[in-house]
């Protein structure tokens, strides 16, 4: 049965608290608090709410909370005892329920704030920071790791990253997490002008290092990915809508070979010199890839994907070093390209 702390009126002079907790000001994170209350009831100091909130400087309530945590989910034996009118422990505790954390995964928490910076200017940056700080926050060892050593032996370097308006950024987040329609201007890739777009958004993404609207268009009736680089003016509008249960951006981005959605799929076959083949056998291009080894040397790659721009646009980046196999129509087309390319270096001679 959950307990009622009883207040008491046992409490320390402010100043003699301030100087000797210090350090446990009200900026410390919740579990440095709870830390230090442990540290009181393991000593027998019998810490009561009014006394705590003072040390603290938060209000009473927060150090309720603080302690119906430790007992009721980290499972400590904290009980209050009237006569002392304070809280104690009805069984011995070790030692406070902490994160035991390995050199290796000390480490990888250091290179994923390094991996924050990619999300410099948007509207993740700060929660992803206060999230950051509340895992680190659990660690009560001092951690002898250098930043400035970690920033010379890690980085992190987006090729073609796109910078974002964070102003639109945080409207369209608005927009997506109240479920209200949406307007904006957009400038399409093959128009020659903006044209104001109405839609029910979906979805953000982040892919390839660029940032995409995913919505009902409801001019077209059909779903539509937007770059947020070529979309300006957004306006949130009273209209609320629903997102369909059914909707899974996974479903529709499955035969994607990066961001244009496709409606069908087909086998792509590319052959590959050794060269190519190298580098193609280090990554992951798409979930579907297979690799396979020919005697004569190179690999023949294989994907199950839609036909679009951005699949055109990275085949063409191998250069001479890929050779599309099939279909015939994807064939034909980066010849096409290919050609285009060679008559425009030939006429700059």
């Amino acid at each position: 049965m959950k307990r009622t702390l009883s207040p008491s009126a046992v409490r320390l002079p402010r100043a003699d608290a301030r100087h000797r907790f210090a350090s446990t000001r009200a900026t410390r994170p919740p579990y440095a608090r709870m830390i230090k209350i442990h540290e009181l009831i393991a000593a027998g100091k019998f810490p009561n709410c009014s006394m705590l909130a003072d040390v603290f400087e938060v209000s009473y309530k927060t150090v309720q909370r603080d302690i119906d945590f430790m007992r009721d989910q980290m499972l400590l034996p904290i009980d209050y005892d009237s006569c002392q009118r304070g809280f104690h422990y009805t069984k011995p505790v070790g030692s406070f329920p902490t994160v035991n954390i390995t050199q290796g995964e000390v480490v990888a928490l250091l290179v994923a704030q390094k991996a924050l910076e990619q999300y410099q200017g948007t509207a993740f940056e700060k929660p992803l920071r206060t999230a950051f700080e509340k895992m680190t926050s659990a660690l009560r060892d001092e951690i002898s790791i250098s930043l400035e050593d970690l920033g010379r032996a890690f980085s992190f370097r987006p090729l073609g990253s796109a910078e974002q308006d964070l102003a639109v950024f945080n409207v369209l987040a608005e927009a997506l997490m109240s479920s209200r329609t949406l307007e904006f201007d957009y400038h399409g890739l093959k128009k020659n002008k903006s044209e104001r777009r109405r839609i029910e958004p979906y979805h953000l993404g982040c892919i390839n290092n660029q940032w995409y609207l995913v919505g009902l268009d409801l001019q077209r009736g059909k779903l539509r990915t937007f770059a947020l680089t070529r979309l300006s003016r957004p306006k949130v509008l009273k209209q609320t809508f629903r997102k369909p249960e059914n909707f899974s951006l996974p479903e529709m981005m499955k035969g994607s070979f990066m961001a244009f959605e496709t409606s069908e799929t087909q086998t792509v076959r590319i052959r590959l010199d050794d060269f190519a083949a190298r580098l193609a056998s280090e990554r992951t291009w798409h979930k579907s890839q297979q690799l396979k080894p020919l005697p004569g040397g190179g690999a023949e790659l294989t994907l199950t994907v839609g036909l679009a721009p951005d699949l055109e646009n990275w085949i063409l980046g191998w250069g001479s070093h890929a050779v599309v196999l099939e279909p015939e129509s994807l064939r034909e087309q980066i010849a096409a390209t290919a050609r285009t390319m060679a008559l425009q270096y030939q006429r700059q001679r």
